[in-house]
């Protein structure tokens, strides 16, 4: 028989590893709901109603449609991509987390968008019941993204993703199960993006993300849900001048996975409903708040703050960041400031690096 402490670890990782998410719903490949791009990094993670960058792939696939209207001003595709050294308070040179994603305007058709989602845990040792040493693996996870979105109305974006999700924890046998670490599923997102006639300088997003069957490692009866996931938010223009643009966005989240276990049985469609149940219905939501301002096209500053309530897990940092635009390249930096001296998130420092075409 043989036991692999590490996968126990890495099993966990999915709740506990990446953030307290787990105190709001049971749900494992949460690195699905590690934030990409530095720039939305910096505005304390909001982004659902200003996906107007290549991250629209994964923040709201509806702004896709909305990239390209100007033929003689807009970039028919851009491609962006960020690396990040994951929790860095654990120290861990070998946990991190990259992220790709490119949009292209097509005539006729709208705009195709692609991602990629990755986040290595690194090495880990496997060892046999003694506690004898048999060798390495590592362990990792990856999501590639196909998207869509286009403009059903000038002031309505409609927008969707699919996904293929595949998590490697053991590439090796657990037990007599007889069954590896490795789990594959699928999910769909549906993002939507309106500008109200009635506000020029307002925007209203809304996303739901990873809506797909169970994860299954060892035991089918036993698959894990996915972080279904609900993004509402809008982003509305302070100062709209030639050469002075500010701009604030806030996001709320909420997590659709039910508490109660025997209800996480159920399909993952009844998730849609069953997930608004249980305990701290209130406390069970995510707060984003930012700014971001630029002066012209060539250099933006943001702020933003994250607040999760204590009886949710308790994630509270500020954020900041910037922005630099040369001709068709972005280059975007934001770091986030825990809460307390102990959070593992304190000191993330995110860049991102775009090119427009």
């Amino acid at each position: 028989m043989k036991r692999f402490l590490a996968f126990i670890i890495l099993a966990m990782a999915g709740s506990a590893i990446l953030s307290p998410l787990a105190a709001q719903g049971e749900a494992t490949v949460l690195f699905l709901m590690v934030n990409p791009g530095a720039r939305q990094g910096g505005m304390g993670e909001a982004g659902v109603a200003l996906p107007d960058d290549a991250n629209a792939v994964y923040w709201n696939p509806a702004g896709l449609g909305f990239q390209f209207i100007d033929e003689e001003v807009d970039s028919r595709g851009e491609a962006t991509i960020m690396h990040v050294q994951w929790l860095p308070q654990f120290n861990l040179g070998d946990l991190y987390y990259d992220f790709f994603a490119a949009r292209y305007h097509l005539d006729g058709i709208g705009t195709l968008g692609f991602s990629i989602q990755y986040l290595n845990y690194g090495e880990n040792v496997q060892t046999d019941n003694e506690g004898n040493i048999l060798g390495t693996f590592t362990s990792n996870e990856i999501a590639v993204t196909g998207s869509y979105g286009m403009r059903l109305m000038d002031n309505l974006g409609l927008g969707a993703n699919l996904k293929f999700i595949y998590s490697r924890l053991s590439p090796v046998e657990v037990d007599a199960q007889k069954g590896e670490g490795v789990g594959s599923t699928f999910a769909l997102d549906l993002g939507v993006l309106y500008l109200p006639g009635w506000s020029s300088r307002l925007n209203l997003g809304a996303n739901l993300s990873n809506l797909g069957p169970k994860i299954t490692y060892i035991d089918r009866d036993q698959a894990d849900p996915i972080p279904t996931n609900l993004r509402l938010g809008a982003a509305y223009k302070l100062v709209d001048s030639e050469f002075n643009r500010l701009t604030a966005v806030y996001d709320i989240n909420r997590l659709l996975v039910p508490q109660d276990a025997e209800k996480r049985q159920d399909s993952f469609l009844t998730y849609l409903y069953s997930g608004w149940g249980g305990d701290n219905f209130v406390d069970r939501f995510t707060h984003s708040v930012g700014l971001e301002y630029w002066y012209t096209d060539l250099i933006a500053l943001r702020s933003g703050y994250f607040f999760e309530s204590d009886k949710a897990g308790g994630r509270q940092f500020w954020t900041f960041g910037g922005g630099l635009n040369v001709s068709v390249i972005g280059i975007d930096f934001s770091y986030i400031l825990g809460g307390s001296e102990d959070s593992p998130l304190n000191d993330t420092i995110r860049f991102s690096l775009s090119a427009r075409f």
